[in-house]
């Protein structure tokens, strides 16, 4: 098994994905905002996660040359969901942004890592 990706489109799919969010949290709409203050989640830290992205996307780009860098990011971006997930379940907060866009990238992040695998 090599560590560099049979198929980039996966990783880039993803990288393009991750860096709309990022720039989308920069001045957040009303249901990232929500979705944010729903895990109490304090505002003075939301930058961190638009950095978090942003390294995420660097990682899956230049994971398209360089063995290991794209899957070891696939997985961060992996945690990072599933961390988010946990964070709606405790507060309690599993409205439509839990369901849509919280899961929705977490199913996204583990297809393209199947899908990095396997094509």
């Amino acid at each position: 098994m090599t560590l560099l990706p049979d198929a980039w489109w996966p990783a880039a799919l993803l990288a393009l994905v991750l860096f709309i969010d990022a720039a989308m949290s920069i001045r957040p709409p009303q249901f990232i905002r929500d979705c944010l203050t729903g895990v109490n989640f304090p505002r003075e830290w939301w930058w961190t996660l638009i950095v978090i992205k942003l390294l995420a996307v660097v990682g899956l780009i230049a994971g398209i040359w360089m063995p290991g860098v794209a899957f070891a990011a696939n997985v961060a971006v992996i945690v990072y969901f599933c961390s988010a997930a946990a964070a709606h379940i405790r507060a309690r907060n599993t409205g439509q942004a839990f369901w849509i866009n919280c899961l929705g990238m977490l199913a996204l992040s583990i297809a393209v890592l199947v899908l990095s695998l396997t094509l």
